[in-house]
């Protein structure tokens, strides 16, 4: 005899409050292992593989891939053998049934694990069967699930639970959990002037009446929308970044200011620093040091705008933004003042390869105090780039191009780099934008104030 039983989209933390089926790592009829992952789900944070919680047949799938389910709704059926020996168990000891191991579980689910008493309003879950993200987070701030009581749905552990226990406080968990998403313009290009056509001689001979069939629409015809082309839903990651985007769009007055350095000696260094260390130094971790000492100088600018006051970051940490597959993601590089160049330039590597592969946690992604992107990396120069919703401001990064460049009555030519300088305009004035991006360029063309 067997039982069907369903598992429902588990609350893995982080708000979740829906996700968007990937791709199916079973069918229908497959045989299941006890932890085994059947799904990939992707949700406005990641990419995760869901484990079963139980061994059995797979009865049914919950969705098709590219739907979206919400938290609790049924995500697959499993048929398990049924197991007099754990019922007549869980009757005998005249308990209310234990919370499920992972996710959420119908009725009639049940599980014997040996169990600690939980505090009220909490229920303590095997830490083997969390999920992989969970356990994973655990083991980076050095927490042992076994001494955690879940407090999710159904007694789930969340990533909330284990940034509790390793004492993380709620203020800094939520700051943490901001996906932020940016869009960046296209390079600005002069637009060339053009003669107007001339306009052609009247006809001398006298047009042919048009057809009826041929006439053209005159104001107030309804004409029917074109209903050809490909439809392409946008992904969970898409849609999020849309949605960020368009609040800070909305709601952020934007002000872009441009400037260029003149970088020969940050280049010069760049040179030396790799000879002498034997290890990349990226032009992005270049940046992000002279922008790091600019706003060493210029506090307002990585402040944040909450109501009527300003509220001013504990440490800096620094948003690059990142070019993936899947649209562009903003990674947080941690306190980059306290890193060399050979250090946060492996930094960053590290964390464009896990954007660009979607292996990240969710802790990798928002609460940065400023935000640099590298539009040079794809040829860009100039641009219009977006504050991303939560900050005040964001460096666009060009490409570097030779330039003629006067110097002490001297013309030469030199590598120039454009910069463009987006900041919400409540918070910063015209005037303190462009000294902030006078110091930045000032660090940038003498690298030795921010080496030093």
């Amino acid at each position: 005899m067997s039982v069907d039983r369903d598992f429902l989209l588990p609350d893995i933390g982080e708000g979740l409050t829906e996700a968007e089926i990937v791709r199916w790592l079973v069918a229908e009829g497959d045989s299941v292992a006890l932890d085994q992952s059947i799904v990939e789900i992707e949700t406005d944070k990641a990419l995760m593989e869901i484990p079963t919680p139980f061994a059995g047949v797979v009865a049914s799938l919950g969705a098709p891939e590219g739907a979206v389910l919400e938290v609790g709704q049924v995500l697959v059926t499993i048929q398990t053998a049924d197991e007099p020996a754990t019922e007549s168990v869980s009757a005998a000891s005249g308990s209310s049934e234990p919370a499920p191991i992972v996710g959420t579980l119908s009725e009639d689910a049940v599980d014997l694990s040996p169990r600690r008493t939980a505090p009220s309003g909490t229920t303590e879950v095997p830490a083997a069967r969390t999920l992989p993200i969970v356990r994973q987070l655990a083991k980076e701030l050095g927490v042992d699930l076994h001494s955690i009581m879940g407090t999710g749905q159904n007694g789930q552990i969340t990533r909330e639970d284990v940034r509790r226990a390793a004492g993380i406080e709620a203020e800094d968990a939520e700051e943490v959990q901001e996906v932020q998403e940016v869009e960046e313009v296209e390079e600005v290009e002069e637009v060339e002037e053009v003669e107007e056509p001339t306009a052609p001689e009247p006809s001398i001979e006298p047009e042919p009446p048009a057809s009826p069939d041929s006439a053209a629409p005159v104001p107030g015809d309804e004409v029917e929308p074109r209903t050809d082309g490909e439809r392409v839903p946008l992904s969970k990651l898409r849609r999020t970044i849309a949605e960020r985007v368009s609040s800070s769009w909305r709601e952020i007055p934007h002000v872009t200011t441009f400037g260029s350095a003149d970088v020969t000696r940050l280049m010069a260094s760049r040179t030396a620093l790799k000879r002498r260390r034997n290890a990349p130094v990226s032009i992005d971790a270049m940046v992000v040091k002279a922008v790091v000492t600019a706003l060493d100088r210029h506090r307002e600018m990585a402040a944040r705008l909450d109501g009527d006051s300003l509220v001013y970051p504990d440490r800096l940490d620094m948003g690059v933004a990142v070019d993936t597959p899947d649209g562009l993601m903003i990674v947080v590089v941690e306190r980059p003042a306290d890193r060399d160049l050979v250090d946060l330039s492996a930094e960053i590597s590290r964390l464009s390869e896990g954007a660009r592969a979607r292996s990240l946690p969710a802790s990798a992604f928002g609460g940065q105090s400023f935000t640099v992107s590298n539009i040079g990396a794809v040829g860009g120069g100039y641009g219009t780039p977006i504050v991303p919703y939560g900050t005040t401001g964001i460096l666009s990064v060009g490409r570097a191009v030779e330039k003629p460049v006067a110097r002490t009555g001297r013309l030469e030519i030199a590598p120039m780099m454009p910069l463009s300088l987006s900041y919400d305009h409540r918070v910063i004035d015209g005037a303190e934008g462009r000294r902030f991006l006078a110091t930045v360029i000032e660090n940038l063309e003498e690298p030795t104030l921010f080496l030093a």
